[in-house]
């Protein structure tokens, strides 16, 4: 990913509370030379300085009988907004788009075994609903096995991490500020994120 210096993410923690936050991720690999997508909700961790992402597919999914022995990139990216030269002090300018995003980068390893099947989909149960827990816990064991058949669970240790801000850096203060108080009063939720997000850089 382009990553102008002044877009770059200040550490390595920021970018991982960006993924945790916005974790229904878009997994990349290829085949072939064909490049293929699909969306899943990961969990994030780091351990030891090291960022593990982990998913699972639906076994039926052709990728998921791509991801074996192979690299995938994964995309974390939420709010965006469109930006209008109307807040420039010059009126040579053109639009623009700012937005966030991580690429996390590895090899993907298999979580084989009912037993790391069961752990990682308590785990993602946990994570994304936890009142749900105490329910699932209870289904009927045969119900939940016949359930981890049909799917293929991975980790991918990360070992390429790049992350970006695009948040009108490279503008004047009088132009950010315009653009937070244009965004801030939109009624779109992203445009709202990205003016918070931009105020957070001045805190």
């Amino acid at each position: 990913m382009y990553i102008p210096s002044f877009n770059q993410f200040p550490n390595q923690q920021e970018a991982i509370s960006f993924m945790q936050r916005y974790s229904f991720a878009t997994i990349v690999t290829v085949k072939d030379g064909v490049p293929t997508a699909t969306h899943l909700p990961f969990l994030v961790k780091e351990t030891d300085g090291q960022v593990i992402i982990s998913s699972h597919f639906a076994k039926a999914n052709p990728q998921s009988a791509d991801i074996i022995d192979n690299r995938a990139l994964v995309i974390f990216t939420e709010p965006h907004a469109y930006i209008s030269p109307k807040n420039y002090e010059k009126e040579t300018n053109v639009p623009t788009w700012n937005y966030l995003a991580v690429h996390a980068y590895g090899n993907c390893m298999l979580l084989d075994g009912e037993e790391n099947k069961a752990a990682l989909l308590k785990e993602t149960i946990k994570y994304y609903d936890a009142d749900y827990l105490k329910q699932y816990e209870s289904l009927p064991g045969d119900y939940k096995q016949k359930m981890m058949k049909g799917i293929v669970a991975f980790q991918i240790v990360v070992d390429d991490l790049q992350a970006k801000k695009k948040l009108s850096q490279n503008r004047t203060e009088k132009e950010r500020e315009n653009i937070i108080e244009d965004l801030g009063k939109s009624d779109n939720n992203n445009e709202k994120e990205i003016a918070d997000y931009m105020k957070s850089l001045t805190k």
